[in-house]
């Protein structure tokens, strides 16, 4: 079992037991979770969720109730200045200067974040090109660079002086989609370098960039893991779309014999007018239904199948069923007296 030394040197963030409230209101409730040294970690939940909360605490920008912060082992509440040296944060809405140019700007920011002489030029021009600014965008004025290149900015300013944890508010809303991958792109290039905590309300992204997610719904973690590992706890089963010439009755029949636990429907856009039916079979975790469904079905020249592809339950459906989970455990609870 690994001891607290070990999560500490281990770790680029600890949160343990984080509560704010505000009154009677509980923004979020005895939140834990770690984030490891060069991890990219997702951060999700519905509006409201407690989020942004969470990440300005993080961020040492708002204080907590009860709880504690450490980033690399340095409390952020008891010695809030230390811990800032350790962290690189980019708000949803970062409020860049409209009248300054680029290279201006980042060098400007560099020597409040202690950058000086040839250390500040060498930084300066490494965001630059980690966040390929140089060429496109080094001499422009920053309230005429259209919105991916002002998140570029905003991004470079975060990992100007080497933090070991970045902090990301919605870093791709507003993106249109050229301007997403580019920014995914950055994010990814970031991995083992620094750890990176990404809230987003853009769930694929979470799930091409992130190594980890954790859920959080009515200020409380409901979820944490792989996406793979979140999928077998919400959505434990095998989805197989499977397309061929045969009706529903018949290919129930079939499949029952061959598959006896598992379910299927028929998708509602095919109808069978081409000939062609579009099913849906969901299986028990650990059976191997794909083999089985291209052997059975493909054996005699009247079922004409087509396809026989696995279809993974996305981050999205998963996210719904971990915050409908909470939602139930909730209504379940006795009213109190």
């Amino acid at each position: 079992m690994q001891d607290d030394s070990d999560t500490q040197a281990s770790s680029a963030l600890v949160v343990r037991r984080l509560t704010k409230s505000y009154g009677a209101v509980k923004a979020i409730d005895n939140i834990s979770f770690r984030v490891a040294k060069g991890e990219i970690l997702g951060f999700l939940g519905p509006n409201g969720a407690g989020k942004s909360t969470t990440m300005r605490i993080i961020a040492g920008l708002s204080q907590a109730t009860s709880g504690t912060v450490d980033v690399c082992g340095i409390s952020v509440a008891l010695y809030p200045d230390k811990a800032k040296r350790h962290i690189g944060f980019m708000p949803e809405n970062n409020p860049l200067p409209e009248d300054v140019r680029v290279l201006e700007y980042l060098r400007y920011r560099a020597r409040l974040k202690g950058l000086s002489g040839r250390r500040l030029d060498e930084r300066v021009d490494e965001v630059m090109d980690i966040c390929q600014l140089r060429h496109k965008a080094a001499r422009k004025i920053i309230g005429n660079l259209s919105k991916g290149f002002r998140q570029r900015v905003g991004i470079a300013d975060a990992i100007l002086a080497e933090p070991d944890l970045i902090i990301m508010d919605e870093p791709t809303i507003g993106l249109d989609p050229h301007q997403i991958i580019a920014i995914r792109e950055l994010i990814k290039s970031l991995r083992g370098r620094m750890a990176v905590i990404i809230s987003s309300h853009i769930l694929p992204e979470i799930e091409l960039v992130c190594d980890r997610a954790i859920i959080i719904n009515q200020g409380s973690v409901v979820a944490s893991g792989s996406p793979e590992a979140l999928r077998n706890e919400f959505l434990p089963m095998n989805r197989h779309k499977v397309s061929l010439k045969l009706s529903p009755e018949k290919f129930g029949e079939r499949l029952k014999k061959v598959l006896p636990k598992a379910d299927f429907s028929l998708e509602e856009d095919t109808s069978g007018a081409d000939g062609y039916y579009r099913y849906m079979v969901k299986t028990p975790l650990g059976e191997n239904a794909g083999q089985t469904l291209v052997e059975e079905f493909s054996s005699t020249p009247e079922c004409a199948l087509r396809e026989v592809s696995l279809d993974k339950p996305s981050l999205e459906e998963v996210f719904m069923a971990a915050t409908r989970r909470s939602w139930e455990q909730v209504m379940k609870k006795p009213a109190k007296e």
